[in-house]
């Protein structure tokens, strides 16, 4: 059952806490508790304070965070960025223990409806690895479907992990939302 959810844009205060709770959904022994783990193709960081602090202070950016309506706890984070008639969707994660129970499909709808709402976006924009196959069924599951675009993993730059294998690429989904 999914808490009594609450919405709001992230502050600068937030940054550790976001930086946390996306490092304990994709890396390392604890993100094996939940199923978006990226901990067996991809070591080292998935993301770090500078970068989500950059994203935060953007204007043309945010990242959106829910919480537990009750205790303010922090559950889920992601970023959307304007990217004109388009928006972007990135760095969705939820607790690893809280996975599977409701709260990233509330997130992400939350995330479709602020960008019609407050973008005026036609359509939402995401990469996802190519091959996290079970991943990319959850979004066609809500609606998104596959571009046919594939974009290049960033080899060498560590700031995206350090790949433990030399296939990975990223494939583009989208989904009508205006």
């Amino acid at each position: 059952m999914v808490a009594a959810l609450a919405f709001r844009e992230a502050t600068v205060d937030d940054v550790d806490a976001i930086v946390a709770l996306v490092e304990s959904a994709y890396r390392g022994e604890a993100s094996k508790a939940g199923w978006t783990t990226e901990a067996d193709i991809l070591e080292g960081q998935r993301t770090d304070r500078e970068s989500v602090r950059t994203i935060v202070e953007s204007p043309n950016a945010h990242v959106v965070l829910a919480l537990d309506a009750s205790s303010n706890q922090l559950l889920a984070c992601c970023q959307l960025e304007s990217r004109g008639s388009a928006a972007y969707f990135g760095m969705f994660a939820v607790q690893p223990a809280l996975q599977g129970g409701g709260v990233g499909k509330a997130l992400l709808a939350e995330a479709e409806r602020r960008a019609r709402d407050n973008w005026n976006a036609d359509h939402l924009e995401m990469t996802v690895i190519a091959q996290r196959e079970d991943l990319i069924a959850w979004y066609l599951r809500r609606g998104y479907r596959k571009t046919g675009e594939n974009r290049p993993f960033p080899y060498g730059d560590e700031r995206f992990g350090l790949p433990l294998r030399d296939d990975l690429e990223f494939c583009v989904l989208s989904k009508p939302v205006g």
